[in-house]
């Protein structure tokens, strides 16, 4: 059966309570579910609880950046990144990329007058011919990030090569469990590496990703793909570019010329 909770914990739970059965938890998203996932994996060595696995997919933002700014075709001008990503991983990663690829980064927190700050910061920098890492989420971000949570990823996961929906694989963009923890590796468990999936013809969403195509602009948006029926991954999560616009849409105004400028991203 699968079932829905409210942690990795709560899995772990449903382990310890059924131990003739495999539970496998599915380990997805960024740095920021990283850390609890590493540290329910931990506690079942610890605990010595044999019936229990995770299928990690974790990806890393910093490789995903360097592989979008390395792309012929990329027209990324700037980057918001992502507060609670920061919040645990800090910004060490971010300066280099920032330098090399001439793009500004700014940390930027969830709220509106966040997001809008994160714009302006950005813009300010563009228009100033500027290329650094600005913090503009300092209440919730330091630059080490929380050293507890990354000492947690260091000992439970190993960096690996990830394949990206719409965009494929991109070298040490992802986490897999280190070699001491392969006993709970549900890939190595049940013999699955070697699974591979493709995607939907009519999905352009790694397009969306790079910047070189807006959502609405796709011929599936809002028929074949909608939140209730995505084909990729900018509209599966509510955090996608293509389910925002989705949600958020205005269609009673038409686009400008001054509206079809070059997105800042």
């Amino acid at each position: 059966d699968v079932r829905v909770v409210y942690s990795p914990l709560d899995a772990l739970g449903i382990a310890q309570q059924n131990p003739d059965r495999e539970v496998v938890f599915f380990g997805i998203g960024f740095e920021t579910t990283a850390p609890p996932n590493a540290m329910t994996v931990h506690q079942a060595r610890k605990l010595g609880i044999e019936n229990f696995s995770m299928l990690v997919s974790h990806v890393r933002v910093p490789p995903a950046i360097e592989a979008i700014m390395s792309s012929p075709s990329c027209r990324v001008q700037g980057f918001l990144a992502a507060g609670h990503v920061c919040s645990v991983m800090g910004m060490g990663e971010y300066p280099e990329l920032a330098e090399r690829f001439r793009v500004p980064i700014v940390v930027t927190g969830f709220e509106p007058l966040d997001i809008l700050e994160g714009v302006r910061r950005t813009v300010r920098q563009l228009e100033r011919g500027e290329h650094t890492v600005d913090n503009a989420y300092a209440r919730a971000v330091r630059a080490e990030g929380n050293p507890a949570a990354r000492a947690m990823l260091e000992d439970v996961f190993e960096v690996t090569d990830r394949a990206w929906r719409g965009i494929g694989v991109i070298p040490q963009s992802g986490w897999r469990l280190a070699p001491k923890y392969r006993a709970y590796d549900a890939e190595h468990r049940f013999s699955v590496e070697g699974i591979r999936t493709q995607e939907p013809a009519e999905c352009r969403s790694g397009e969306v990703l790079q910047g070189l195509l807006k959502p609405h602009e796709c011929e599936a948006f809002g028929t074949l793909c909608t939140p209730r029926t995505p084909l990729g991954a900018t509209m599966v999560s509510s955090e996608g570019a293509c389910a925002a616009y989705y949600l958020y849409r205005r269609l009673d105004m038409p686009a400008t010329k001054a509206q079809e400028v070059t997105p800042v991203v």
